[in-house]
């Protein structure tokens, strides 16, 4: 089968063995696959290795086969893949046996993957392939930020630096059917125009001054995922008491800001990655309760993953960019 793989240091489509279902698995034909921003770092981790690592976290596809031990499955039913392995129930952090799907285990870039029943879900009747096939990652990611750590409710308002993310697209979405008011930010002019047709209230320019921008709001809650280049300015904007959840950093990873300022203002911060099953469940049941549909950018084929990965490096995206396998 065709597979999108790390080898010895490159990215190439090659042919690799087919899997089998041990007992406890079943094998999944993947109809589209989601592209990450942790995959475009894959590389770089996985080094010079000799052995084909096949990467990617997020899909969908149809059962093709059971192994011994399954039950709730039958061949033909079509699912979507949980990446968040080993990490069923809601937690403050995840246990210790928790990993993401595509390294060190083999991922979702390829015709077929075999992989725990335990890590499956049915696939919302209400998506498209490329719909499911992008979703578990980012929403899950959005899903916990939101709601479990961040405690969004009615009446809450939401300020999200970088508007053009997956993640950043299910957080408006997600904030929007709980009531909240969502202000975004961001370079592109596209992305802010792209953001207020998805349902946020105000976007507003990366480039601008924030304090001065948002002087008339009130923020309740900062989601960000950029890191130095936006952490101290959320906090410049965010209310006294409020609450910031981080779930990434595409810049730095360390971060100067001032202690005493900060307890003075008795600020609450927040660490979130990715999710529980639980987590994934609920947010399948508001998706369908709300009609929530994931944001595809563009789709590509399996044997173009390159170029793929290429665009979702560039950061030109709005939303998810996605694998078609055949």
């Amino acid at each position: 089968m065709k597979a999108f793989v790390i080898e010895s240091g490159e990215l190439k489509v090659r042919d690799v063995e087919e899997p089998q279902a041990k007992a406890g698995e079943v094998v999944i034909a993947l109809k589209t696959a989601g592209i990450n921003r942790r995959d475009l770092g894959l590389p770089k981790r996985y080094g010079n290795r000799p052995d084909a690592l096949i990467i990617g976290s997020d899909g969908a596809g149809v059962i093709e086969a059971i192994g011994d031990k399954v039950s709730g499955f039958s061949v033909g039913d079509e699912v979507i893949i949980n990446p968040a392995l080993r990490w069923y129930d809601n937690s403050d952090a995840p246990p210790a046996e928790f990993d993401i799907l595509g390294m060190p285990d083999h991922g979702t870039f390829a015709e077929k993957i075999a992989l725990s029943a335990e890590q499956v879900e049915k696939k919302p009747a209400h998506l498209t392939w490329e719909e499911a096939g992008s979703l578990a990652l980012a929403g899950l990611t959005g899903y916990r930020a939101l709601f479990t750590k961040g405690e969004v409710k009615e009446g809450v308002t939401l300020f999200i630096p970088g508007a053009g993310s997956g993640v950043a697209t299910y957080l408006i979405q997600f904030a929007k059917n709980a009531g909240a008011r969502v202000i975004v930010s961001s370079r592109s002019e596209e992305k802010r125009e792209h953001a207020l047709e998805l349902g946020a209230d105000r976007a507003i320019s990366t480039d601008s001054d924030w304090p001065q921008e948002l002087a008339d709001e009130t923020v309740d809650l900062v989601i960000d995922s950029v890191g130095a280049a936006t952490f101290n300015r959320s906090l410049e904007v965010l209310k006294k008491g409020g609450r910031i959840v981080i779930f990434g950093a595409t810049t730095d990873d360390n971060v100067d800001f001032n202690l005493r300022s900060f307890f003075y203002g008795q600020y609450q911060l927040f660490g979130s990655t990715m999710g529980s099953r639980e987590e994934l469940r609920a947010m399948l049941a508001h998706m369908e309760e709300h009609g929530t549909h994931p944001v595809v950018d563009r789709v590509f084929e399996l044997e173009d993953a390159q170029e793929a990965f290429d665009h979702l490096g560039g950061g030109k995206q709005f939303g998810k960019v996605v694998l078609r396998i055949k």
